[in-house]
Parts: structure tokens; C-alpha cells; sequence
């Protein structure tokens, strides 16, 4: 008897315990945000929202019971007047913690948060990483990008959005593409579709049109949505998906789509990542593809585009890279991408699944990548690299893939130093007071006396670390153009928590965690065999965000 009822007060107690574990609230919205409390000591559940009674999207939150770690939101302003079921899987105890507002928690001290680069785009809150859908169009640069909205960890993938003037100054909009019934939104790309193919255009005003990947629990597959406002919003194309491969690859690895008119052949291309290499499918009104070819080696993230050699453009190159940056250089036919040369690197370090923009004015081919970069302590974690102009040069190895930054980042540097023939520890001592700068630019030639070892630290770190006699550069192969030289240049931007170098004119570039201090004082610090700072300058760093 004893033990029956022991059995039943379990039953009783796990009911109870069921029951404190879920909940739902309904918020009648007449706020812009709704914001929830985040605690990385709760486990991740699920969480539901309703509108009007119909269910809307489905994300999981580690929401906070008592103490947050930090906030996120939700913007809400579209809903404003409509009733918002929230159901929560989780404790409901943290449901009394979410609030709508006007402004988000910690509004006072958004962008100036301790580690919040200030030269770099970064969300205002959660996970970001692959740079998605970059297009220009009518005066905007649009930056649309993986966004975990929810926690500063990676999940829940939607699309944020960012548009920018000028490339530097980005000012971050309502998320665009949201997980659906097919799965959560990864990465993809965007097009104007000028020539109405799709049938989405209305009168004079061309449709914008993202292509992306539907991630699924067993598959990704590829769709479409339109905007017809600039990408403040976006209706999904109701034939989705329109490429589903995974049976064909036996891989449900299929993903990140790529797409571009091809105008000789007057036809989309879309180049996708499937399985073990590049895919290039064409098509006449972005919904109805057809397979032409693939291409081994990459992985993640396609990107395929012609740049003339020197700027002769009738002597052009098409270059194919993935998520990684390697790349080869080939051409194109509209249908298969032939390689001739490669793979070759250009680019290493924090940087990954770099994209393109489409639809530029000038004819530049302009890049962002995602810098996997960690912001200690901050409520969000990732960030975008410096926007940088890619172009083919002749080297004494054939047509190279050079980067620099834009000319549009001039804006935000000014000179403080220059000077010329300075020893090592003459340039130490012109340093030593910008040392512990949140930002800082530095343009510097280093010219050694011996083939051996010569660079910069800051606390210990080494920016640069070049061994002329095993031709290595933090600790990779690099060889300049001219095999015999005896300098090495370096343009180096600082961050809060990131450092990006650029090594001769863009020929190689890297980037990397800016570390802490901890106990180390040395600060700048050249070094080498009696080497001589050929030229040194000095600049100070503007933040792009508004006061």
C-alpha cells in the first residue's frame, strides 16, 4: 500500500512539475519591441508565437528564470494592435520577465558597450555569421546576413538586415526572412529582377528577389522570395522549394545559392554548394532551374565572377571560390566554369564565407566577409569585416586575387603620424601612447638587414610575423612578387576586438582576434635583426555609429 501510494505522489509531483514548466502569455501589442531576458545556465526550449490566434514562428530561447545575462528583442512594430500569444516550453516563470517597450533594454548603451567594435558591423543583439544577399540598389547597400536574434550563439537562423550610404555607416532594419514550415533560413544571395521573369514586378518598380536555403531537420532546399519595398519586407514564393537535391547527391548537404544574370546568354545563373563541390544551374524565371554542371572542391558559400587583369577588360578572368576563400580562376561559358589555374589563397584568418555584391553601379566587385570574432562579455558574438575591393593583377606567378579595402573606409581615418627611416626602437617609442587605443590604423614598411625574422606585436600579440628565410608570414607560406625583396608592408587596422592586416597593396591579407592585455606591457613592438621602419602612419579612427 505503502508503495502504490508512494507511486502516485511521483505522478502527482511530475504533473506538477510538468505544468510549472510551460505556460503562455497573450500581449495585446502597442509597442515597437518586445524584450526577453537570456541566461546560458537554462537549457534552450522551445517557444511559440501566435498572432490573432494563428500561429506565426517557432524559435528556442534559453529564457531566464531569475537573473538574465543579457536581453534580446523582438521587433514587434508591424504587429502593433494585434494580440500576441506567446507559448513557452520551458519554466513560465521567465515568461513574467518579457516586456514590451519602445525601446530595447539597454537602449542608453547601445554601441558604446566596452567591447563593441567600432568600425565594424555588428548586430545590435544575438548570433550573426554568413554575409547573405549583398545587392545595391537605388543609392543602398543592402547587407542582409545569418541572424540568431535570440542568444549570441548560433541557432534559429533568420535573415537580418542592414543597409548602408556608403558602405561604412549601416543602419540595421527589422529581420527579413524568418524559419518557416520548410525549416530556418540559411544562407543565400539576392537579384533585381529588372526584366520582370518572375512575374513579381509592379508597373515601373522592379521586384527584389533572394534566393536562400531552407534548412530542414533531414534536408536543405533551395526557394525564392520577393520584396517589392527595398527588402523591409518579403513574401515567399508559394511553388517552394524550387530546387530540392538531396536525393540526387545523397547528401543533405545542399545549400547557399548564388545567383547572377548571365547577359550573354540573357539567363539566371545560380551556382550551389552541393555535397563536395560547386553546382551551377540556369534559369529563365528564377523558379524553374535546370542542372548544367559541377565543379569538385569547395565547400559553403559559392561565388562566381569575372574581373579583368589590370583593369584591361578585354582580358578577363572568371574566379570561383567558396566558403574558405581558396579559389581558382577559369572561365565561363554561361553554363560550366572551366578551371585553368589554382587553387590559390589570398585571405585567411577569423574570415569566412565572404559574398559579393550584386547589381553595383561602378563596376566594382566589392566583398564582406563574416569575421569569426568573439565580443567578451557582449550580448552579441560575430561581425563583419571591412568591405574591400577584389581585382586581378599579373605577378611574376601568373593573375593573383588582390583585396583592399574601399576607398569609401577613407572617411574614417585620420593622420596623426608620419614619418620615415625609423629604428626599431625609435618607431616603439612614436607608438607607445596608442598602444591601449580602442581603434587605431597603422601603415608600415618593415625593411630587413638579414633573411631571418622581423615583425610588430602589440601586448605580446604579433600582428606580423614574416621569416624572410622560409618565406612564412604567420607562419604560411608567403612570397612577394619580387623574390628578392627585403621589405614588407603592412596597412593594419584595430578594433576594439578584432585586428585586419593587409600586406602589399592587398596581394595577402589576414585578420584575427584582437587579445586581451592580461599582464603583458610591452604595448607596439617592432622587432627583427637591426631592421629599419622604412615608413610609419599614424591614423586615429572615427566610429560609424550614430551618438
Amino acid at each position: 500500500m505503502k508503495t502504490f501510494a508512494n507511486r502516485i505522489l511521483t505522478i502527482a509531483l511530475l504533473l506538477i512539475t510538468q505544468l510549472s514548466l510551460a505556460g503562455e502569455i497573450e500581449i495585446k501589442i502597442n509597442k515597437r519591441y518586445l524584450n526577453f531576458p537570456v541566461s546560458h545556465k537554462e537549457q534552450r526550449q522551445k517557444m511559440t508565437f501566435s498572432v490573432d490566434g494563428k500561429p506565426d514562428l517557432s524559435v528556442v530561447i534559453r529564457l531566464a528564470k531569475t537573473d538574465p545575462d543579457y536581453w534580446v528583442f523582438k521587433d514587434v512594430s508591424d504587429l502593433v494592435g494585434k494580440t500576441l500569444k506567446i507559448s513557452y516550453e520551458g519554466d513560465e516563470a521567465g515568461l513574467a520577465k518579457i516586456y514590451q517597450d519602445d525601446r530595447l533594454a539597454g537602449q542608453d548603451s547601445l554601441y558604446k558597450e566596452r567591447n563593441r567594435p567600432q568600425f565594424h558591423f555588428t548586430t545590435r543583439r544575438g548570433w550573426i555569421n554568413d554575409p547573405n544577399g549583398l545587392l545595391f540598389y537605388e543609392g543602398e547597400y543592402h547587407l542582409f546576413y545569418q541572424h540568431n536574434p535570440y542568444e549570441r550563439d548560433w541557432e534559429n537562423m533568420h535573415w537580418g538586415h542592414a543597409v548602408s550610404k556608403d558602405l561604412v555607416h549601416w543602419t540595421e532594419l527589422p529581420d527579413a526572412l524568418y524559419p518557416d514550415e520548410l525549416g530556418t533560413m540559411f544562407s543565400g544571395s539576392a537579384v533585381i529582377d529588372y526584366n520582370n521573369t518572375a512575374g513579381y514586378n509592379q508597373g515601373k518598380k522592379p521586384a527584389m528577389v533572394a534566393a536562400y536555403t531552407a534548412a530542414g531537420p533531414d534536408r536543405q532546399v533551395q526557394c525564392i522570395a520577393y520584396s517589392l519595398d527595398k527588402g523591409r519586407t518579403f513574401t515567399k514564393y508559394e511553388g517552394n522549394p524550387i530546387i530540392d537535391s538531396k536525393e540526387k547527391w545523397n547528401s543533405p548537404d545542399t545549400r547557399d545559392p548564388k545567383v547572377f544574370w548571365y547577359k550573354p546568354g540573357k539567363h539566371w545563373v545560380m551556382v550551389l554548394n552541393e555535397r563536395d563541390g560547386h553546382s551551377i544551374y540556369t534559369s529563365g524565371d528564377l523558379k524553374t532551374w535546370k542542372y548544367e554542371s559541377h565543379v569538385t572542391g569547395f565547400w559553403e558559400c559559392p561565388e562566381l565572377f569575372e574581373l579583368p587583369i589590370d583593369g584591361d577588360p578585354n582580358n578577363s578572368k572568371w574566379v570561383m571560390y567558396g566558403a574558405s576563400g581558396t579559389y581558382m580562376l577559369g572561365s565561363f561559358d554561361g553554363k560550366v566554369f572551366q578551371p585553368e589555374a589554382g587553387k590559390y589563397m589570398y585571405t585567411t584568418g577569423s574570415i569566412y564565407a565572404a559574398q559579393t555584391f550584386t547589381n553595383m553601379s561602378d563596376g566594382r566587385r566589392v566583398q564582406i566577409g563574416w569575421g569569426q570574432i568573439t565580443h567578451p562579455e557582449m550580448p552579441f558574438k560575430g561581425m563583419m569585416l571591412l568591405p574591400t575591393a577584389l581585382s586581378l593583377h599579373s605577378t611574376k606567378d601568373g593573375p593573383r586575387l588582390f583585396s583592399r579595402p574601399v576607398e569609401e573606409t577613407e572617411q574614417l581615418f585620420t593622420p596623426v603620424q608620419k614619418d620615415v627611416k625609423l629604428t626599431a626602437e625609435r618607431a616603439n617609442q612614436l607608438l607607445a601612447s596608442y598602444s591601449k587605443a580602442d581603434g587605431l590604423r597603422l601603415k608600415a614598411t618593415i625593411k630587413l638587414s638579414h633573411a631571418t625574422s622581423a615583425g610588430i606585436n602589440l601586448f605580446g600579440q604579433k600582428i606580423l610575423d614574416y621569416d624572410l628565410n622560409y618565406n612564412k608570414l604567420n607562419g604560411l607560406f608567403y612570397s612577394p612578387n619580387d623574390p628578392t625583396s627585403m621589405e614588407i608592408s603592412a596597412d593594419i587596422y584595430i578594433d576594439k576586438t578584432s585586428i585586419e592586416v593587409f600586406i602589399d597593396g592587398g596581394a595577402y591579407s589576414y585578420s584575427m582576434p584582437r587579445k586581451a592585455e592580461d599582464n603583458n606591457e610591452e604595448g607596439f613592438h617592432f622587432w627583427g635583426n637591426n631592421i629599419e621602419v622604412a615608413n610609419l602612419d599614424i591614423f586615429s579612427v572615427k566610429s560609424i555609429w550614430k551618438e
